[in-house]
């Protein structure tokens, strides 16, 4: 009896554990997580059988001596688990909401070396995970909350992915192998997360299969191919080191209709099979919009455009455009109608490469502080509120402004942000439900010892001077002097 209520006992608290881990384990320290998880259940693609086979020999009664692990910081954690270090958590956690579902597993590469990447992913909460070269992971956003890393994305007619899925980055390009302590760490870490969250092999994707792009110069409709981002973890042999046997065999949205197809070839890696995928893959090295050691030089032709090269960072004021001339200019400075015209033998440098960083026109800096807009784009929509919608993106909303440091945008998860603060491609990337004040500053913080009267005297209930409390934008019309919460940000228009 009571080896019985012993069982029953380690069965109802085995059971509550499992309960608890599946609904809530990102309530745990990312290295208790993945020591906790390795204990539990063996690595992906082993059975507890064949686990229980590779114990230690026992000599004379007694385990074998195990060897000897290696010293070095996160390394040190337990053998198999994946090593988390905590370096660059987000200091954007305690803005954001927890998710209320996981369904994808939705993985990255960072175009670019791990120092700028960790530093900007950090900064601005774009991911759950980042898979360094080494094999070290480093936790960005707590696993459990929204991280902003999906961008403008869709599957399966679903277009909400950050509110439903864990993104991780890894260090390197898209059309570069990952390397042999990549897909160590990254095989443990899709594989727990896999089993906690019970996420299917199909729901593993690439952000290239999630990524879709608006209308623009060379695309007439919304399209897939607007990242190529990770689509090499879509190969079979890819998959395959990361314990992974099944991937989505078509594109849904594709095939719905619901978008277009701007990048067969892309198609053909992600969902072809054999000779065609691999073909499709070498090719994609070799030429359009490689940004690894295959492709350094980007130089538009009569067959390559800038859009195949650059993609939505086509018209970033971080891509650098070299003429035949010498000239040199930014993306947001070409306007509408040369993009077509591009002479053949232009170079072009995307914001991961360190040229491009060297190479900025002198410009560059001065948007930086003057928030002056590309020439030749668009005019600055009146100054005001507006929102952004299916039929309204960021850019054709704010226009030239969208970049300046008076165009305020409102997400409709997480803080206020500076346009002045983000690049084109992020800005454009923003969600349905975003709302931008256009020409306006950042008045003060309402708190005790200086109320909204101090901040902005008589005009503080005009309809145009507008407060942020409690993640929502408020009217001076419909506030009341006395109930104004502490903390509450004014902002109002730069020419007063």
């Amino acid at each position: 009896m009571h080896r019985l209520a012993t069982t029953h006992r380690r069965n109802g608290l085995a059971a509550l554990l499992a309960a608890i881990f599946a609904a809530g384990a990102f309530l745990l320290p990312d290295a208790a997580f993945a020591a906790g998880a390795a204990k539990a259940s063996p690595p992906a693609g082993r059975t507890a059988s064949a686990k229980r086979k590779s114990a230690p020999a026992r000599r004379n009664g007694k385990p074998a001596a195990k060897p000897a692990g290696k010293s070095g910081g996160a390394g040190n954690s337990r053998r198999g688990a994946a090593p988390f270090s905590s370096k660059y958590r987000s200091p954007r956690n305690k803005e954001r909401p927890l998710r209320k579902s996981t369904r994808f597993i939705i993985l990255h590469t960072t175009e670019g070396a791990a120092r700028g990447a960790l530093e900007k992913l950090s900064a601005n909460g774009e991911c759950h995970y980042v898979v360094d070269t080494n094999g070290k992971i480093y936790t960005i956003i707590d696993r459990g909350r929204l991280a902003y890393h999906a961008g403008l994305s869709m599957w399966n007619g679903l277009t909400d992915l950050d509110s439903c899925s864990i993104g991780i980055e890894v260090v390197g390009w898209h059309d570069k192998e990952a390397t042999a302590a990549q897909f160590t760490a990254l095989k443990r870490l899709v594989g727990d997360l896999a089993r906690v969250y019970k996420i299917p092999d199909e729901r593993v994707l690439t952000h290239s299969m999630v990524a879709f792009g608006n209308p623009n110069h060379w695309q007439k409709r919304k399209h897939r191919g607007r990242k190529r981002c990770g689509m090499l973890f879509a190969s079979a042999t890819a998959r395959s080191k990361l314990g992974l046997a099944g991937k989505p065999a078509f594109d849904p949205d594709l095939r719905a209709g619901r978008l277009a197809d701007a990048d067969p070839e892309l198609t053909k890696i992600l969902y072809g099979t054999g000779r065609d995928a691999q073909k499709a893959s070498s090719a994609a090295a070799d030429g359009a919009g490689g940004k690894g050691a295959a492709n350094p030089a980007r130089v538009i032709g009569p067959k390559l455009s800038a859009w195949d090269i650059a993609r939505d960072q086509y018209n970033s004021k971080s891509t650098i455009y070299i003429f035949p001339n010498g000239k040199k200019r930014r993306g947001d400075e070409i306007s509408s109608r040369e993009w077509r015209s591009m002479p053949a033998g232009t170079i072009v440098q995307l914001p991961g490469d360190a040229a491009a960083q060297e190479s900025a026109p002198e410009s560059a800096a001065k948007s930086k502080s003057s928030g002056g807009g590309a020439a030749g784009a668009q005019a600055p929509r009146q100054a005001g509120l507006h929102s952004i919608g299916a039929d309204a993106r960021p850019l054709d909303v704010a226009g030239a402004a969208a970049a300046a440091s008076t165009t305020i945008w409102f997400p409709p998860r997480g803080s206020w942000i500076r346009g002045s603060a983000m690049t084109l491609g992020q800005i454009n990337s923003l969600p349905d439900g975003t709302r931008v004040l256009i020409g306006y500053r950042n008045a003060g913080t309402v708190s005790p010892k200086k109320p909204v009267f101090m901040i902005c005297g008589p005009r503080w209930n005009n309809p145009d001077t507008w407060y942020w409390t409690d993640g929502k934008l408020v009217s001076g019309a419909r506030v009341d002097e006395k109930n104004i919460p502490r903390g509450a940000v004014v902002f109002v228009p730069e020419k007063r």
